[in-house]
């Protein structure tokens, strides 16, 4: 008989099995994967890893490897509203019989193993891809990269996003420190990919070290803006007057330019034309990043919650100002580097509002406003999103814009109720 029937209660069991949420590490997962026959795939696999921008670099390889008629699975990491978001096999989520008969198998696996959250997860992810008849998957790190449980997999090629300061308690407070960790998924002989133009000196090192074959935007790589389009030259190949990512933000012509690297280093297995990689850029979607929810009002979801990110969050805000104030609806976690993550938003943000997050690691309202940047006055507190929400839009008059960010539990819980 199955430990449980239904997803809801498989996740919250999963939540109390590890004594820690949080534990980095490869035996576990690796051990358990082995015993369920998943540590060499019959599919292609590009891992991807780094500080922002996985997500959508992910998407954006879901999207051109798709159009190019090849069978994809993602492996993404959080969830919005729904843990089926996790896993994609070839555009479809996995169901919920799907995931219960997955976290069975690995639970009958296991032993007397105990595994984390997220082990669990990306255990039930590989057992799902196994399954069907794929051709390629997209494994997105969740945390750091050479103790992440999606590094049990050894990928044919490696893609490192953007990388900053973020989860220092676990990773390390430089970017240094953490191009290391990150530069854990590259493997000997096959392509280690940085989409970062100004990447830590660590990443190059340890790729050098492992005898990977080092590919980092602006060297063996370039992207150009040229007008309302963009030209990427790489090693082998060359396109010119690409259209833009149907991601907002310029930071995606990087994570497009990564993505079309990976896609150039494995190219001999998985040939992609130029009619798939437009198509792919075209109809790119991602919720949460710079979502745009048009109305009376525009609402701006967008999951940024370190420095980094709200930097270009402010930066896209600006390249797209409003007709009127900007209202900002922020929630964040304790562990983040909040002072700063406020600092980036201050010259774009008219009326902030401050919502507690109800979560384990969730940041009271009352401490956030006592982080807010000197000069900061009009500041309002909720005791949730929800309510920060209903503020915001109530007292918005037309051509302003309500912008909810600092972390995907501040976005879900605005896709939660409507906003």
């Amino acid at each position: 008989m199955p430990r449980f029937d239904s997803l809801p209660a498989w996740l919250a069991w999963q939540e109390t099995l590890h004594p820690q949420k949080i534990d980095l590490g490869l035996e576990r997962a690796a051990a358990v994967a082995d015993r369920m026959g998943l540590l060499q795939p019959d599919y292609g696999v590009i891992t991807i890893a780094g500080t922002n921008g996985k997500g959508s670099s992910v998407a954006l390889l879901a999207a051109i490897l798709s159009a190019a008629g090849y069978r994809v699975g993602s492996y993404t990491s959080p969830h919005l509203l729904r843990y089926n978001e996790r896993i994609s096999i070839c555009g479809h989520l996995a169901t919920d019989g799907e995931l219960c008969r997955a976290f069975e198998c690995v639970d009958q696996s296991r032993g007397q193993e105990t595994l984390s959250y997220f082990e669990f997860g990306t255990l039930a992810a590989l057992y799902l891809f196994a399954a069907v008849d794929l051709d390629i998957t997209l494994l997105e790190v969740g945390m750091g990269g050479r103790l992440d449980a999606v590094n049990i997999i050894d990928p044919d090629a490696a893609l490192v996003t953007s990388i900053d300061i973020d989860h220092s308690a676990w990773l390390g407070a430089d970017r240094e420190t953490i191009g290391h960790e990150k530069a854990g998924i590259f493997r000997r002989g096959r392509p280690a990919i940085c989409s970062d133009p100004e990447p830590p000196a660590s990443l190059e090192k340890t790729a050098a070290d492992l005898g990977a074959r080092w590919f980092s935007l602006g060297q063996q790589f370039s992207c150009t803006l040229t007008g309302a389009a963009w030209n990427w030259q790489g090693p082998d190949s060359c396109y010119r007057q690409l259209p833009p990512p149907a991601l907002a933000g310029v930071q995606q012509f990087d994570n497009a330019a990564g993505v079309l690297m990976a896609l150039e280093s494995l190219h001999e297995r998985f040939p992609v034309q130029r009619q798939a990689i437009e198509q792919g850029l075209r109809s790119v979607t991602l919720p949460g990043r710079f979502q745009v929810l048009p109305g009376v009002l525009d609402v701006i979801l967008d999951v940024a919650h370190n420095p980094a990110s709200g930097r270009r969050l402010a930066q896209t805000l600006e390249e797209v100002p409003a007709g009127g104030r900007t209202w900002l609806v922020l929630g964040m976690l304790k562990d983040k580097d909040v002072a700063a993550f406020m600092e980036s938003l201050v010259h774009t943000v008219d009326h902030w509002c401050l919502a507690s997050l109800d979560v384990e690691r969730g940041l009271p309202a009352v401490e956030l406003r006592k982080m807010l940047p000197p000069g900061v006055s009009d500041a309002h507190d909720f005791p949730s999103v929800a309510a920060a929400c209903r503020y915001a839009r109530s007292h918005a008059a037309a051509g302003d814009r309500v912008v909810v960010c600092g972390s995907f539990i501040t976005v879900a819980e605005a896709m939660a109720c409507h906003v």
